[in-house]
C-alpha cells in the first residue's frame, strides 16, 4: 500500500521530487518504493529522465484507477473527519442535563451553529478513554486518571418546598421542617443538613422512604407540594427565582464532591472540545457573577 501511495503521488505530479515533498519522504525513498512496485507488477511504470519522469503505457493504464481509488479514500476520510469535528457527544447526569444544560444549549448553538450536541444521560460512569463520547459531566473529587477535569460548582444542598405547603404555617426554626413530609428521608444528606442547621438527634429511619432517586424528581415533587426536598440551588435557580420553590432557612449543607466537566487528556486540543469547554465555563462564571450580585442586593452591600 505504501508503494501504491507513492505511485499515485508521483503519477499525479509527474515528479519524484514533488511526490517526496508531499509525502514527507526523500527522493531516494520514493524511487525505491516505485522500483519495488515495478518489480511486483513486472513492468516499468515510469520513464526516468534527468529532471523529470513520465508514465509508461503501463503506468498510464494503472494511474487513473489508482487515483480514483485514492480520491475515494480521501473523500471517505474527509467525511468521517467532518462528522467527528461537527458533533459533540456528551455523557451526563440526569439532573444536570435537565435543569442546567438543556435550557442553555440554545446559546451554544447560536455561537457554534455548525456543531451538533448529542446528550446521553447515564448514572453509570462511562470510560471516556475507551468510548466514543467526547466529554462527560461527573460528580466526584476531580481525580480521574487520563482525564482533564474542570470544577463547575460544588455539590451543596438546601431544604426547599412549595410555597403552598407552608402558606399558613409559621416556620421559626429548622427543626420545624420535621413536622412535614420529607422527600427521600433515607438520603444521608438530610442528617448533614440538620447538623449544619444545629438540629441534633434527628432520626428519619421510621419515615416512609419515598425515595425518588435523582434531584430532578425530588425537586418536582417538592414543587407539587409533596414535602421538603434537598436540592442543589444551582440546578433550581429558575424555580427559586420564580417562587415555585422556597428556601425557608438560609442553611446550606456541603459535600466533598463537586460537579466536573471531564474529557480525555489526549483530545484536549480538539477544536470542538475546546469550544464546548470554554462555553460551559463561561456559563458557570456568569452564574457566579449573578449570584454575587443577588447577594449584594439582599445584604444591601
Amino acid at each position: 500500500m505504501s508503494a501504491i501511495r507513492v505511485f499515485e503521488a508521483a503519477a499525479r505530479h509527474q515528479s519524484f521530487t514533488r511526490a517526496a515533498e508531499e509525502l514527507g519522504m526523500t527522493q531516494a525513498a520514493v524511487s525505491y518504493q516505485i522500483k519495488m512496485l515495478e518489480d511486483r507488477v513486472g513492468a516499468r511504470l515510469f520513464v526516468r529522465m534527468p529532471r523529470q519522469v513520465s508514465l509508461t503505457p503501463r503506468g498510464q493504464q494503472l494511474a487513473p484507477a489508482v487515483t480514483e481509488a485514492f480520491n475515494a479514500l480521501r473523500a471517505a476520510f474527509a467525511g468521517v473527519e467532518e462528522a467527528v469535528q461537527t458533533v459533540i457527544s456528551l455523557t451526563t447526569l440526569s439532573t444536570f442535563a435537565s435543569n442546567w444544560l438543556i435550557p442553555r444549549l440554545g446559546r451554544f448553538q447560536q455561537l457554534f451553529p455548525n456543531i451538533a450536541v448529542q446528550v446521553s444521560v447515564a448514572q453509570q460512569i462511562v470510560d471516556l478513554n475507551q468510548s466514543e463520547f467526547d466529554l462527560g459531566i461527573r460528580s466526584g473529587n476531580g481525580d480521574w486518571p487520563g482525564l482533564e477535569a474542570h470544577l463547575l460548582f460544588p455539590n451543596q444542598f438546601t431544604a426547599v418546598c412549595s410555597p403552598d405547603l407552608i402558606r399558613d404555617v409559621a416556620l421559626r426554626e429548622p427543626a420545624d421542617i420535621l413536622k412535614f413530609p420529607i422527600i427521600s428521608p433515607s438520603d444521608p444528606w438530610w442528617n448533614d443538613w440538620f447538623a449544619a442547621a444545629g438540629v441534633q438527634g434527628v432520626d428519619l429511619s421510621r419515615r416512609l422512604d419515598n425515595s425518588l432517586g435523582v434531584q430532578q424528581f425530588e425537586g418536582m415533587a417538592a414543587m407539587a407540594g409533596q414535602g421538603f426536598a434537598l436540592i442543589n440551588p444551582h440546578f433550581f435557580a429558575v424555580d427559586l427565582a420564580a417562587g415555585r420553590l422556597v428556601q425557608p432557612f438560609d442553611v446550606m449543607g456541603f459535600s466533598s464532591r463537586g460537579y466536573w466537566l471531564v474529557y480525555p487528556k489526549a483530545r484536549k486540543r480538539s477544536p470542538k472540545i475546546e469550544a464546548f469547554r470554554d462555553w460551559v465555563l463561561s456559563e458557570v462564571e456568569s452564574d457566579a457573577e449573578r449570584e454575587t450580585s443577588a447577594d449584594r442586593v439582599r445584604t444591601g452591600a
